[in-house]
């Protein structure tokens, strides 16, 4: 069974990467139009490479120091796997993979897009949509491979020579491939948005504000520059961005399935623990790779007719969307019916819980899709409304614009906030308040998320689409095509406004409900930690010198909340002694500080073995610690202060470590969060100010200095503008990323 569900996820993502290529090889075969069309596609070409090279120099830089910091954990201090730098490098590289063929795609379809609409309206929406698809389908097929390769290579291939791993460390290992596809994702974002906001800026304020001329005129210096900028920031960094989403929530849910089924009172009569943590962590994979196919299916059902209006041309796009999730809901559904295994009180009219977690996900995407498009496209009454208000002037519009803004964002919430409700409901069979069912909720959690992606290769074309068809209608203005032309750019530029802001809309949601499975699974990282930690002090420390009658066994304070018992292990039927038993307890806080015995035993140094009976009175606190019948340590005749770390649920954790609002500590780490979100987009719209400030400054150089410029009779400068923003991007992101990578870190350390 799990070879089979390890297949369909692989050959989903085998069928998206040769879809894609397909696709692009239909797009590179498409007419690429006049000679003019060619060369301005390559001024954009050329600027496009050459920011993505110089941004990837600078982060192969970081990736390399983190990778680094990342060995040494593992193998210095052992707190990690030692496969999670890999991990780490593999997750940012294939993150910047999808970003790059997905750039290179959107820079060879604009001229091609353009001369398809000189044809028609629906070839152009064909060449510039399916061209989109390339970078939908490129991420979720390098996302899926790179996990269900490294899943095969740790579950398959390592046992063949070594010992092997269990699956919640694969799984923890797994999620440090999220963590390098979150941090290439955070500089492709940063960087592609300051560049593409520079070129803007600097392009209509001294061109269309200060020259008269038109949006893409081929005089305006900075035209080229904006147009590198839409590919860089709107495919590139939105590519990189929603691939760490799709990864991050496939990998959260198959950390949390594999740690949900620990609990023995979930898995069914006839079902080991090992088959129930391989099906629920197999689960996501399977969902993902079946959205995939139809996601493929969903893409060839986008067409239109040639008078289409902006409303026909969102429902042509719906269509596939609509079908696409629609189909997907009823494949996990069956899916997770076969798969997951469930006990009576985690079912609905007898199919799995997690069945509907699914349902829930994959509707709250659609739902945010749809609110998206009515507040955002000029076809429903908010954008009419709204323009209205531009008869009395900017200020007006600019206030209701904000207004609007602000006020859209009310049913995204509510609408995630209710996914995660009920999908947490649905998973735990409706039992809210029962711990035995928590991290069974959470995966719930999880796999709505997996739902709500699970038709990224389609949602996400929808969103590349955009700037394919805005650079399409600069290089028809450019290229000086007939108006009609431009008309049909412009009709599928505003259709690429609204569905980008669909896309991010995708992108936030499922964040949002990745973001509760990504803190519980790293408490799973947590749990596996304390265990490295006690096997680690064992190994070195303990073990080594330990024979059947040594007095190193007992006892051993790691630190004033974490102790390790160390036993011998069981002979063989041979009469070989076993390896010692090194068990990790949690010292439970709220009994901590009320145990009479505190203070005797936190005058031991960490490291240090603890009394036994016979010590001193007073220190001899480890002939207090009695075990019940069913071998749960207790201290004293009441209370339950120490816990196997193994045992632990996830709400044990949050107790041990005070994760509570009336902690000073939480509530700082809360506010220092909150203010940071303040800052960073103080810092990145700072960065955008100061580097459009060069860029403005550039192109009124040019007409300064040129003056035939206007008359047609010089060429602009196009690459200064545009290594004015490269430059200027590359400089300005470092801030605002290190912000939101080191502000954790420092809170951490401050803190405790």
């Amino acid at each position: 069974m799990a070879i089979i569900c390890w297949l369909i996820a692989f050959l989903g993502a085998f069928a998206a990467l040769v879809q894609a290529k397909r696709f692009y090889d239909t797009m590179i075969c498409a007419d690429q139009g006049t000679d003019r069309m060619r060369e301005i596609a390559g001024y954009v070409t050329e600027g496009a490479n050459a920011y993505l090279q110089q941004q990837y120099r600078v982060v192969a830089a970081f990736f390399l120091v983190v990778a680094c910091l990342l060995a040494y954990a593992a193998m210095g201090l052992k707190v990690q796997s030692a496969f999670v730098p890999f991990a780490f490098l593999s997750g940012g590289l294939f993150s910047g993979l999808a970003g790059w063929f997905g750039m290179k795609t959107a820079t060879a379809a604009s001229n091609r897009t353009a001369a398809a609409a000189e044809k028609s309206l629906n070839q152009g929406l064909q060449v510039a949509f399916r061209s989109g698809a390339v970078m939908g389908l490129t991420v979720v097929g390098l996302g899926l491979m790179d996990i269900t390769i490294w899943f095969a290579f740790l579950y398959w291939v390592w046992p063949l020579w070594f010992e092997p791993l269990s699956l919640i460390d694969i799984t923890v290992t797994m999620l440090c491939f999220g963590m390098g596809a979150s941090a290439q994702a955070l500089f492709a974002r940063v960087g592609g948005g300051i560049f593409t906001k520079a070129a803007d800026v600097g392009a209509d304020l001294v061109g269309k504000v200060e020259q008269g001329i038109p949006e893409d005129d081929p005089r305006n210096p900075a035209t080229i520059a904006d147009n590198v900028g839409d590919n860089v920031g709107d495919v590139a960094g939105m590519g990189a961005d929603l691939y760490e989403s799709y990864a991050g929530s496939i990998l959260a849910s198959a950390a949390l399935g594999a740690a949900a089924f620990t609990n023995a009172s979930l898995i069914p009569e006839g079902t080991t623990t090992q088959e129930a943590q391989l099906a629920a962590l197999l689960l996501p994979l399977v969902i993902a790779g079946l959205g995939i196919f139809l996601s493929i299916g969903g893409i060839y059902l986008v067409k239109t007719d040639e008078d289409a209006s902006q409303k026909n041309l969102l429902n042509a796009l719906a269509k596939g969307i609509d079908l696409s999730t629609g189909l997907v809901i009823v494949a996990a559904v069956i899916a997770t019916a076969l798969m997951m295994p469930s006990i009576e009180a985690t079912r609905w009219f007898g199919i799995p819980g997690v069945a509907f977690s699914v349902i829930f996900g994959a509707a709250a995407g659609l739902i945010i899709g749809k609110w998206t498009e009515y507040v955002t496209s000029d076809e429903f009454r908010p954008t009419k409304k709204l323009a209205d208000q531009a008869v009395t002037g900017p200020a007006t519009i600019i206030i209701g614009g904000i207004a609007d803004g602000m006020m859209s964002v009310w049913a995204p919430v509510i609408v995630v906030c209710l996914a995660t409700l009920f999908a947490f409901g649905s998973a735990t069979g409706g039992n809210f308040g029962d711990v035995e069912f928590f991290s069974l909720g959470l995966y719930g959690v999880g796999i709505a998320a997996v739902g709500m992606l699970s038709t990224l290769g389609i949602t996400l074309a929808t969103d590349a689409y955009g700037p394919i068809a805005d650079n399409a209608g600069g290089n028809a203005e450019m290229s000086g095509l007939p108006e009609i032309v431009r008309q049909r750019t412009d009709a599928l530029d505003s259709l690429g406004n609204t569905t980008a802001a669909t896309g991010k809309g995708f992108a936030i949601g499922s964040a949002a409900l990745t973001a509760l499975a990504l803190l519980a699974a790293y408490i799973e990282g947590v749990r596996v930690g304390f265990d490295r930690w006690a096997d680690d002090f064992a190994s070195n420390e303990i073990v080594a010198e330990a024979d059947a009658d040594s007095s190193t066994y007992g006892w051993y304070k790691l630190s004033d909340q974490f102790l390790v018992e160390i036993t011998p292990g069981q002979t063989t039927d041979e009469g070989q002694a076993a390896e010692p038993v090194v068990d990790a307890f949690l010292v439970m806080p709220d009994q901590l500080r009320s145990h009479e015995l505190v203070t005797a035993w936190r005058g031991h140094a960490s490291g240090a073995q603890l009394p036994v009976e016979g010590a001193e009175e007073g220190d001899a606190w480890a002939s207090k610690i009695v075990r019940s019948d069913d071998d749960k340590v207790i201290w004293g005749p009441t209370g339950d202060p120490l816990l196997r770390v193994s045992e632990a649920t996830l709400p044990d954790f949050n107790i041990y470590f005070d994760a509570t609002l009336m902690n000073p500590k939480v509530l700082i780490g809360v506010f220092a969060g909150a203010m940071a979100t303040f800052v960073f987009c103080a810092m990145t719209m700072k960065a955008v100010g100061r580097a459009a400030q060069g860029m403005v400054e550039e192109v009124r150089r040019q007409f300064r200095e040129k003056k035939g410029i206007m008359e047609g009779t010089e060429t602009p400068d196009y690459s200064s503008p545009v290594h004015i923003s490269t430059v200027a991007a590359q400089a300005e992101m470092i801030g605002p990323s290190l912000l939101g990578l080191l502000l954790p870190l420092a809170v951490g350390m401050v803190l405790g």
